[in-house]
């Protein structure tokens, strides 16, 4: 028998690909258990196996590593350049692009009379510019950005629409600030931005409708305005269009008006400040007051005077200058014609200046007064001194004679004033040395003292000195012109300082125009005192301001329109040869009038002169006189200075020989 073991035989492990498929069972059959006969196989040869054989993964692997490792390389490289290497340099383009500047223009200080009235100030304004990099193609999906917003903001600028459409299509394509309009209105700038929130509203809800517009910013700056229009305008000068003073005061204390600029940044996006990011500031410091002598009041009647006369002797200028005889204080400086600063696009290159000391012209008989002051103070002659005009004198080469022919004239020193003799002039002049030569250099010495040659001390823009050349250069003919003024030149400002010297015994100030300045901080600051100078003695000037008197006062004298009742006037008139300046040769004539009231007790100095009148009369007392009266007449009353008394004996004008 046969020994049976509990242990069950080992397992027969297979091999999966080579293993074969089991033949199907019918339904029901049992498996064949242990020591069971084999099924029977079916006949025919045995199928072989089907092998799929699979690459190798690893060459594919290590080629998407190399690819991925050389990108990471890439990558840290850039990254080392944009944080490291190259920081500074795209964090200062980022800046750029980010950040955005402008100027803060500082408040340009005020110009005012001596009374606090305002002749010159600032208001708020706005200057209208652009973002050119705004109106392209990429930012607004349009190509004609440019003319659709220059087509809206060239009525509104009054510009052309092509000059705007240059300025928003530029040829540097980087370039993103460009100024369309300085300084515009707040009213301008409100049009622009009402038109800018119409468009950017409606192109929320209408997807075609652009807001070419979005680019159009404005930076907050001041208008300079002229109250009085062209009052004084020669004096102010104008602002030109970069803020400057372009001319007068404006110009001269330009330092001090323009104060400092300050500055402003802020981070944008798409043409707007963004809020959130903050933004740095330097304040601006606004400029300091001046505060002139001019009185608004006495300025207007000036202007006022001149103006009507030049029109009326349809002459090419005229001037009136009114001086305190006392201070040297320019009360008023008046030029016709004249120009509108609030509007230079109407005014005259030739009359944007101040005439009134940039013109230099033969003055005529008003230099007189300096010839006879050298001959008093000299003690070569007095007022009663006799001198014999004839008709005609000849000197050098020269044959001289007065305005008017005449018999021989018996008259005194004073009467030789008093008739504005040239003859007379010239015999008391040649007193002053014991040969020509030496009666020149005397009168040379005088003419210098009274301020001929040299600036008046203003330092006005274009002020000129005159012409004064050394008596060692006069000519033949100048030895015997230049003592009643012909042949040497001076500004109106220079004839009326030499009046105002005689009105002050003697004394020449300089003069001022500005009477101080008030800074930031509110605080006046005097200007400096004027130089003064003693010219002739006191009692020369005394003596000297009676002889005008005759001029004024005596039924012979030339300047009777100048008379004011219940003052004492003190005056002389002038009738020069006039060099034309287009040609530089004598054509028409300087008519003038200087003098000042009251004549014994002196406040108020005033030189009117015209240029080429062509209309009536040409002669300076005719002219002139009725000028110098109205103006004079109107300081004396605006400054309450009253009559002085009763007349004192004027000196002979003639003498029985």
């Amino acid at each position: 028998m046969t020994e049976v073991s509990d242990r069950e035989p080992p397992r027969r492990r297979v091999p999966g690909p080579a293993r074969p498929e089991r033949s199907a069972r019918p339904v029901g059959q049992r498996r064949p258990g242990p020591g069971a006969r084999p099924a029977r196989r079916p006949p025919g040869p045995r199928p072989m196996p089907r092998v799929i054989r699979l690459g190798s993964p690893r060459p594919r692997l290590r080629l998407v590593g190399v690819a991925l490792t050389l990108v990471l390389i890439a990558f840290v490289v850039r990254l080392l350049q944009v944080q490291a290497v190259d920081a500074s340099t795209y964090a200062a383009k980022a800046e750029q692009n980010r950040y955005v500047g402008y100027t803060l223009a500082a408040e340009r200080g005020g110009i005012t009379d001596r009374t606090g009235v305002a002749l010159a100030t600032s208001v708020d304004a706005y200057t209208i510019t652009a973002d050119p990099t705004l109106f392209t193609r990429e930012q607004l999906k349009v190509d004609d950005g440019p003319e659709q917003a220059a087509a809206l903001l060239a009525p509104i600028l009054g510009q052309e629409q092509e000059a705007v459409v240059q300025k928003l299509r530029p040829k540097d394509k980087k370039l993103r600030y460009v100024v369309l309009a300085s300084r515009q209105t707040p009213q301008v700038w409100k049009q622009i931005k009402d038109l800018k929130t119409a468009l950017a509203t409606k192109s929320e809800t209408d997807k075609s409708t652009v807001n070419v517009l979005a680019g159009v910013l404005a930076v907050p700056t001041t208008k300079r305005v002229y109250p009085n229009g062209d009052l004084a305008a020669g004096i102010l000068g104008w602002v030109n269009a970069d803020g400057k003073g372009g001319g007068g005061v404006e110009q001269q204390l330009n330092g001090l008006l323009a104060g400092k600029d300050g500055e402003i940044r802020y981070a944008q996006a798409g043409g707007r400040q963004v809020p959130t990011v903050g933004s740095t500031e330097t304040p601006a410091v606004p400029g300091s007051d001046v505060e002139l002598t001019i009185d608004r009041d006495i300025q207007w009647a000036a202007q006022n005077a001149i103006t009507e006369q030049v029109k009326k002797s349809g002459a090419d200028r005229g001037y009136v200058i009114v001086q305190d005889t006392r201070t040297g204080e320019v009360l008023a400086m008046a030029n016709s014609p004249g120009f509108d600063p609030n509007d230079l696009s109407e005014a005259r290159s030739a009359d944007m200046g101040n005439a009134a000391v940039q013109d230099a012209f033969e003055p005529g008989s008003t230099a007189k007064v300096m010839s006879m002051a050298a001959v008093l103070e000299e003690n070569v002659a007095n007022p009663l001194t006799h001198v014999v005009v004839p008709n005609r004198l000849h000197r050098g080469d020269r044959l001289f004679k007065d305005d008017i022919d005449h018999p021989t004239w018996y008259l005194t020193l004073n009467g030789v004033l008093a008739k504005s003799s040239n003859i007379g002039t010239i015999l008391a002049t040649g007193q002053l040395g014991s040969s020509q030569k030496q009666a020149n250099q005397v009168l040379y010495s005088y003419l210098r003292k009274f301020g001929l040659g040299s600036p008046t001390g203003l330092g006005f823009p274009g002020e000129t000195p005159g012409i004064l050349v050394a008596p060692d250069q006069w000519s033949t003919s100048q030895q015997y012109t230049i003592p009643f003024g012909q042949g040497v030149s001076l500004s109106a400002m220079q004839a009326a300082s030499v009046y105002s010297t005689i009105a002050n015994d003697g004394v020449r100030v300089d003069p001022t125009l500005v009477r101080g300045t008030k800074g930031p901080d509110g605080r006046f600051t005097p200007a400096a005192t004027p130089k003064k100078t003693r010219v002739v003695s006191e009692k020369t000037a005394k003596t000297l301001a009676r002889m005008l008197e005759s001029v004024v006062d005596d039924e012979e004298g030339t300047g009777t329109k100048a008379r004011i009742p219940g003052y004492r006037v003190a005056g002389k008139t002038g009738t020069a040869n006039r060099v034309d300046p287009a040609t530089g040769k004598y054509k028409g004539y300087t008519s003038s009038f200087a003098g000042f009231a009251p004549a014994d007790q002196p406040r108020v100095t005033v030189y009117c002169a015209i240029q080429n009148a062509t209309k009536g009369s040409y002669f300076g007392g005719q002219i002139c006189g009725p000028v110098y009266k109205q103006v004079m007449e109107f300081a004396l009353k605006s400054l309450q200075v009253p009559p002085t008394g009763a007349r004192a004996a004027n000196f002979p004008v003639t003498y029985k020989p």
